[in-house]
């Protein structure tokens, strides 16, 4: 039998979107405000949820403690009050855009490397503000 297990973290960040090669008048048409020099910033939530088989001696699909080191070492500790442009290397200008999209899909690769093959992200939920999320199902 197989279960899933959610684990929902909370970071802060700024970032805002830019793409090297356009000269402001086209980021500015392209991502709006998201594109305004002097940064923004958002209360992400994220949910990301693993899963497997159920392990009949202990009745757990995935290792919870597993799953909190590496949301503390792969997430929180890089990404909380941070500003994803210029302090991960992911996303330095010229790289990924962080968007929503993009935040949840390296949240998956960086929580799955850390799991190791024994337990499968299944999905990344990244929400800047409660009407607005991006989810991403990694295969």
């Amino acid at each position: 039998m197989r279960a899933t297990l959610t684990r929902r973290i909370t970071f802060s960040a700024a970032h805002r979107y830019r793409r090297p090669e356009w000269d402001d008048a086209r980021n500015a048409a392209t991502f709006g405000a998201c594109a305004h020099p002097n940064w923004h910033g958002h209360t992400y939530q994220c949910d990301v949820t693993v899963g497997g088989e159920i392990d009949p001696l202990t009745g757990f699909s995935a290792d919870l403690g597993a799953l909190d080191a590496a949301l503390k070492t792969r997430v929180m500790d890089v990404l909380d009050h941070r500003n994803l442009v210029l302090d991960v290397p992911a996303f330095n200008e010229g790289q990924l855009i962080p968007t929503s999209e993009n935040v949840a899909w390296w949240i998956a690769r960086e929580v799955q490397d850390a799991l190791g093959p024994s337990t499968r992200v299944l999905r990344v939920r990244v929400a800047e503000e409660p009407g607005l999320w991006a989810e991403v199902e990694p295969s």
